[in-house]
């Protein structure tokens, strides 16, 4: 199941908030999350459901045991527990995700969202040693917060700290947090439905023919487009999940601040995906050293290890050695030598580098992949233009044009505009159920609806 199918939006989730708020008692609620959580992914993986709760339980005992040993000024038994809780979590996604590349002997079935509550329980474990939050003795609550479906498959990935006063204490949700909570899952559905599934299913006409035989023009359109719809389409999909989390009142991080008008790669990477970046940061580049020694070789691990995150195929650990590599470059010597270029200059020149690190990105197929680069970089013999990617641009068009405009932060000016006007309150219910009509809609007539970032 999904956050943008019909099924979730007319049935799961009315009977969940039903359900949630018959119940005064913060017990039951979180019974009820937890009970909900468990089906919510129980509908995509059945079996898997029992890994996602043995992960809970084997991990909440081990920080449990982490912190005993801290009180006790055991230190090095402390760590021994710390670590192997998170030699368990990484071996049990080594195995579900990545056999392939390891060359095992088998290869089991990918366990939704597995990368993002495994990377939740690492940040647990760690931060439970460092003495920067207590360990939850409550086997529920800290299910609750392993397994919480707004965020389980997608994330934002959240941080136990964050979450862990609204997980002890009761949670408040009056009538604010509940429209705020409304107004950002349907936005996040119009990202996603409206403008990730039209723009998406253009892409792919263009980016699944022949690699080879594109011209430059088609060939930068597809990855583009491609560009476009992954960014409205996880984007859509992180709203969703602050909008659901705020309903049941969770305050989730941000995960996305306009990524595309960013100056460098470097800001790049602090807009997108910011939980992750935040992870790989706190977790794996500052304990390997920082900026304080062996400064490229920790950039290059730690781009190397995000690369791998996003997928077992090669193709995502040199996308994020490319990504890397731009980095080092940025803070050896290119941010200093463009300090004083204008920012619509740069704009766009760093959006040429990252469109093209989507074409990395996007073809698992080494040989298609060259094939690919080939056509962007107009070696492939196909030309400058050709006669059918107008076609396909022309009758994506308005939503094309539309995307690009929301990649700025024009949303907030509408709004403030409106409330400026006094009436937001009055046209927000009207057009939030006029969104819903129209994605409904969409969703019923189309066969069109992946999720970029279900697989990991």
């Amino acid at each position: 199941m999904i956050f943008a199918d019909l099924l979730f939006i007319y049935v799961f989730l009315p009977v969940n908030l039903s359900l949630y708020f018959i119940f005064r008692n913060a017990a039951y609620r979180n019974a009820v999350l937890v009970a909900f959580s468990l089906l919510f992914y129980a509908w995509g993986e059945p079996v898997m459901v029992f890994l996602l709760v043995a992960a809970s339980e084997v991990n909440r005992i081990f920080a449990l045991n982490t912190e005993r040993h801290l009180k006790r000024g055991d230190r090095k038994r402390a760590k021994a527990s710390a670590v192997t809780g998170v030699a368990l979590t990484l071996a049990s996604l080594a195995i579900f995700k990545y056999s392939g590349l390891l060359a095992l002997p088998f290869k089991p079935s990918l366990p939704i969202g597995i990368s993002f509550y495994s990377f939740q329980i690492i940040s647990y474990a760690v931060d439970v040693y460092k003495g920067k939050i207590s360990a939850q003795k409550s086997r529920l609550k800290f299910l609750m917060y392993v397994s919480l479906y707004p965020q389980l498959i997608a994330g934002p990935i959240v941080r136990y700290s964050t979450v862990e006063r609204q997980i002890n204490e009761k949670r408040a949700v009056n009538a604010e947090d509940f429209s705020a909570g409304i107004n950002r899952f349907v936005i996040g559905l119009a990202k996603k439905v409206i403008l990730a599934n039209q723009i998406g299913a253009a892409a792919d006409t263009i980016l699944n023919g022949d690699a080879g035989a594109l011209s430059v023009t088609g060939a930068w359109l597809g990855i583009t487009l491609f560009a476009l719809q992954i960014y409205y389409d996880f984007s859509g999909y992180s709203d969703m999940a602050i909008g659901l989390g705020r309903i049941f009142g969770f305050e989730f991080p941000e995960n996305f601040n306009y990524p595309y008008i960013s100056k460098s790669v470097t800001e790049f990477w602090r807009r997108w995906h910011m939980t992750l970046g935040g992870f790989f940061r706190d977790y794996v580049y500052i304990p390997l050293g920082g900026g304080r020694r062996h400064i490229w070789r920790n950039l290059l691990i730690t781009w190397f290890l995000t690369g791998l995150w996003h997928g077992a195929s090669w193709n995502f650990a040199l996308w994020g050695m490319y990504f890397g590599l731009l980095i080092i470059a940025e803070k050896a010597f290119l941010l200093t030598l463009t300090e004083k270029v204008p920012a619509f200059v740069k704009i766009p020149v760093n959006l040429v580098f990252v469109v093209f690190g989507w074409a990395i990105f996007y073809f698992t197929d080494f040989g298609k992949m060259l094939k690919f680069i080939k056509s962007l970089l107009g070696l492939n013999g196909a030309g400058m233009f050709d006669v059918i990617t107008p076609n396909i641009l022309y009758d994506k068009l308005f939503l094309v044009i539309a995307a690009a405009i929301f990649c700025a932060p024009v949303y907030g000016l509408f709004k403030r505009l409106f409330r400026r006007a006094g009436f937001v309150r009055y046209v927000t219910p009207f057009a939030n159920a006029a969104i819903i009509l129209i994605c409904s809609v969409m969703l019923v007539g189309s066969t069109y609806n992946p999720f970029l970032y279900y697989k990991f």
